[in-house]
């Protein structure tokens, strides 16, 4: 059984991974992680593909990790397992990645939302860490990323209570884009990712990086940074094609190139 499901070309040059473990409430165990990184390695080096939209049903995104795989290990099987490194190799994914997010997104399901570029909710999305009430603490990122969405006070009443937020919370506090009915939450995340679609490739992968590298560094590295980002554009055809019907007053096409 595969634990993803690959829908190609959704609109153009979007892909829609779905996560499909609906029994378990798409509850993340490693074979699960490793399809994901795998299909997104995949689809970097597809031309055809310049966004993609990860959801998983209208019931979980997904509602944590899978605590039976977990449960019995020592610290030192944990370190030998090295779990989090794949999801290091998703954080690296250059493309644009939009997270469709209904029902239960907690835990390992909540980190995995925010290591995505943006969020789309339903209006019955429920977003937390409750860690804690298992006597662990977020381990994919759960403790940084939601305090740089939320602020320090807020995470961590979050994080050391287990509480969940609703999606108009989470709009409220910046964790997600745009909050809809949920029978539009899928279609709505697919119509954010095809305006993505229709700029440059290129350029929509440096601004990833420059907005990401704005995390961590301070302002003075992040200016350099994206400075440096946007000198390298002058090279592409697509800054050429941009610019050009801009004067020209016409709709560009960008190649990716």
């Amino acid at each position: 059984m595969s634990y993803i499901i690959i829908n190609k070309e959704v609109a153009p040059f979007v892909t829609h991974i779905q996560i499909n473990r609906p029994k378990e409430l798409n509850a993340l165990n490693l074979e699960l992680m490793i399809e994901l990184k795998d299909a997104l390695l995949e689809l970097e080096n597809d031309d055809e593909v310049r966004a993609v939209v990860l959801s998983g049903n209208d019931r979980a995104f997904a509602a944590g990790a899978d605590i039976k795989q977990m449960a019995g290990k020592s610290s030192i099987d944990m370190l030998i397992t090295d779990q989090f490194k794949i999801w290091d190799q998703i954080k690296k994914f250059k493309k644009p990645l939009i997270a469709a997010v209904s029902g239960f997104a907690l835990g390992g399901g909540c980190e995995l939302a925010m290591l995505c570029d943006m969020i789309v909710a339903s209006e019955t999305a429920k977003f937390g860490q409750p860690e804690i009430k298992i006597g662990v603490i977020p381990g994919a990122g759960g403790t940084q990323r939601l305090t740089k969405a939320l602020g320090k006070v807020k995470a961590m009443e979050l994080i050391l209570t287990g509480e969940f937020i609703d999606a108009n919370q989470a709009l409220d506090y910046g964790l997600v884009n745009h909050v809809v009915p949920v029978e539009l939450y899928l279609s709505e995340a697919i119509k954010l990712a095809s305006k993505i679609t229709a700029m440059s490739p290129l350029a929509c992968q440096l601004a990833k990086e420059a907005v990401n590298r704005s995390f961590e560094t301070n302002l003075e590295e992040g200016l350099h940074f994206e400075r440096k980002n946007f000198y390298l554009l002058f090279s592409s055809q697509d800054q050429k094609e941009g610019m050009s019907a801009f004067v020209e007053k016409r709709k560009p096409i960008f190649k990716g190139n």
